[in-house]
Formats: structure tokens, C-alpha cells, sequence
């Protein structure tokens, strides 16, 4: 089965503001029914990049089968990491970037490793605030995760 995953992160006063994430999931069933879900969720206080790895943590982590899943993102930190193979050089070195850097983000990274493992995954790079219909609404479902009132603490930042 194909799942498109649209995914975006927001934080509100980056890096120490509140944020959110929204992911956005279509499926198109075998009588040619396209399925839609969302997911958001909102963070006391976290990063633009930690919302962005969360939005694709959480639409892989609804799956519950082995799929073929194309996941949308305006994010370069995340696209990039995975298309560029910067990930691969990561974990050779132990999560060590550059010169011998932490890489940032570790517990995440290793959480989406995770849950692309039994899936067959692709990203690709969208452009945002572009009028991209699924990001722009992973945008509001974002923004308005980070700006309401059941936000949770990112125990990462």
C-alpha cells in the first residue's frame, strides 16, 4: 500500500518557545477511496527542527503495516538527511557530524530510524507557505498545536 505522508514543525520563539507539529496521511484504497488522517500535537517548549522530525515520527509510527510511504516535508533538515545520506555518515561516526560535532537531535533521529525500519521510504522536498494544499494544512495543524492548550513537554530539549 502507498501512504503519502505530509508532514511540518513549528515552534513559536525558536528555540525556546512552545511548538507543534502536524502530520497529514492519504491513502488511496483498493475501490479507489482516498483516506485522509491527521495528527498534531503541541510542545511547551522545543525547537523548529525537533516539530519537523516529530511530524514524521508520527505519521510513520500510525502506520500499522509495512507500507511504501513518499513523505512530504518543506523541512531541508530532514529531507536532506536522508537524500544526501548525511544519517549514514552520522552513524558511522558514532552521531558525530563535521569536526567531531554531537549531532542534534540524537533521540529523535534514532526514534525515526526506528519507525521508517519496516517501511519502504522516500522524501522529497516541497517549498512552504508555496500554496501546497497538504502543507499548508500540516502548517495550521502545526501552529495551532503549538498555540493551544494541551501542550506536553518535549523531555529532549
Amino acid at each position: 500500500m502507498l501512504v503519502k505522508i505530509y508532514t511540518d514543525g513549528a515552534a513559536r520563539g525558536n528555540p525556546d518557545g512552545p511548538g507543534g507539529y502536524g502530520s497529514v496521511l492519504e491513502y488511496v484504497d483498493t475501490k479507489g477511496e482516498l483516506h485522509v488522517k491527521e495528527i498534531s500535537q503541541g510542545y511547551v517548549r522545543t525547537t523548529n527542527n525537533r516539530m519537523e522530525l516529530m511530524a514524521v515520527i508520527a505519521g510513520l509510527e500510525a502506520l500499522n503495516r509495512p507500507c511504501t510511504v513518499e513523505v512530504y516535508s518543506d523541512s531541508q533538515y530532514v529531507v536532506n538527511a536522508f537524500n544526501k545520506h548525511w544519517v549514514d555518515g552520522w552513524l558511522k561516526k558514532g552521531w558525530k557530524r563535521g569536526k567531531n560535532e554531537p549531532v542534534k537531535n540524537v533521540d529523535l533521529w534514532k526514534r525515526l530510524l526506528a519507525a521508517k525500519e519496516k517501511h519502504s521510504v522516500t522524501f522529497h522536498w516541497v517549498k512552504g507557505h508555496d500554496g501546497h494544499p497538504q502543507n499548508e494544512r500540516c502548517d495550521e495543524l502545526a501552529t495551532t498545536a503549538a498555540d493551544g492548550d494541551k501542550l506536553i513537554v518535549d523531555e529532549g530539549v
